[in-house]
């Protein structure tokens, strides 16, 4: 219509009505891979679970870790290229080697024997969920990004439209009583 005053009530509405279509696919994956990353300590699914060892001083050596890590077939380990990284905890008697593949292997620092091997998923979940597992930067910044700060900007468009009816009944309500005074 020509000469319509535009609102911000009806700016609101128009930019949260659009605003959520174009942010539904990354919105949607983001809230998915968030809710698993939040239960990623109490999911064996997820992240496997830390292994107790023995001692809280490691005994072995790096040697040795990579060879107790190359004795689990599934994590393809052969050498240290093999190797994403390894987190030793020194106070849980456990090193954890994680393979290029995302198989975590659990391995005693006094024995040098594994005491776990499984497949680590939350790194992956964490990839998607930032949106770097889609071809690096341009996508966690040219898609997620946005789509975060369409989340940001449909808050306060949700607050606005919550708003506005209970703020306009409100001062209905406040001049019907001033009214009713005189």
């Amino acid at each position: 219509m020509p000469g319509r005053r535009t609102t911000p009530n009806r700016w609101s509405r128009t930019l949260h009505r659009w605003g959520s279509v174009a942010a539904v696919l990354p919105l949607g994956l983001i809230i998915a891979t968030g809710v698993l990353l939040q239960l990623k300590k109490h999911s064996g699914w997820v992240q496997p679970p830390t292994a107790q060892g023995v001692a809280s001083e490691p005994a072995i050596g790096f040697d040795a870790i990579l060879d107790a890590a190359r004795s689990v077939p599934e994590a393809g380990i052969q050498s240290w290229t093999d190797v994403d990284r390894v987190d030793v905890r020194p106070g849980e008697g456990i090193a954890k080697v994680r393979a290029q593949n995302r198989w975590e292997v659990q391995i005693d620092t006094a024995t040098g024997t594994v005491v776990s091997s499984a497949y680590r998923r939350s790194d992956l979940i964490e990839s998607l969920h930032d949106g770097s597992f889609f071809a690096g930067d341009w996508t966690k910044l040219g898609v997620f990004l946005p789509a975060g700060l369409f989340l940001g900007v449909l808050w306060l468009t949700g607050v606005w439209l919550w708003w506005m009816p209970h703020s306009a009944k409100r001062r209905a309500r406040a001049k019907r009583h001033s009214d009713s005074r005189t």
